[in-house]
């Protein structure tokens, strides 16, 4: 019998249920715990961040949090794993960026790139307005608006400042001191 390898990833919550950040904050909990009961092992959570919705005007603030997490599982077997964990949590995908329950991002595994570099160039690269109406129908990694989001790399920069970006050659901290102060000043740890 082969052993697989053990892959590290790093992952992203976020929840908008209700305006309610305690509230939040346990729906967060709960899909680290049902995580944690599945084939991946969280290892390290960052901080809880109340951060502004994103777009503007989609629900109420969020409360995000990053977690590094390790399991013998492939990428997309992990994927699948944490949008088992949304369904399981109620979370039904009807309004790209819209307010939900829970959502949880694989953001990165290692310094893999999937499913190539051209591929994640051109979703780096669509503009906002269509990366609202499509999504991709594979795995994109890492995360191609990861750099762009101080909701994500503030909570990130706890669990992995070092980790480098394979496709733009910087450490989380670079991408984070490239994010406009007033979008981090309205990031607040909770």
């Amino acid at each position: 019998m082969t052993s697989r390898s053990r892959n590290r990833y790093i992952l992203a919550f976020g929840s908008n249920a209700t305006a309610d950040l305690a509230f939040n904050t346990q729906l967060l909990k709960d899909a680290l715990r049902q995580i944690n009961a599945s084939a991946l092992r969280v290892e390290h959570v960052s901080r809880f961040h109340q951060t502004p919705a994103f777009p503007a005007g989609a629900g109420p603030d969020f409360v995000n949090a990053c977690a590094i997490a390790e399991g013998s599982v492939s990428a997309t077997e992990a994927l699948q794993i944490l949008h088992d964990v949304e369904a399981e949590m109620g979370r039904v995908r009807t309004t790209r960026w819209g307010q939900r329950v829970i959502d949880i991002d694989l953001l990165a595994m290692g310094d893999a790139v999937l499913p190539d570099a051209p591929t994640w160039q051109y979703w780096r690269e669509l503009p906002l307005d269509t990366q609202q109406r499509i999504a991709p129908d594979e795995l994109i990694l890492p995360h191609p608006r990861l750099q762009d989001r101080g909701f994500v790399l503030v909570p990130m920069a706890d669990v992995a400042p070092d980790w480098v970006h394979p496709m733009l050659g910087k450490s989380v901290s670079q991408m984070l001191a490239a994010i406009d102060s007033e979008e981090i000043g309205a990031i607040k740890a909770i």
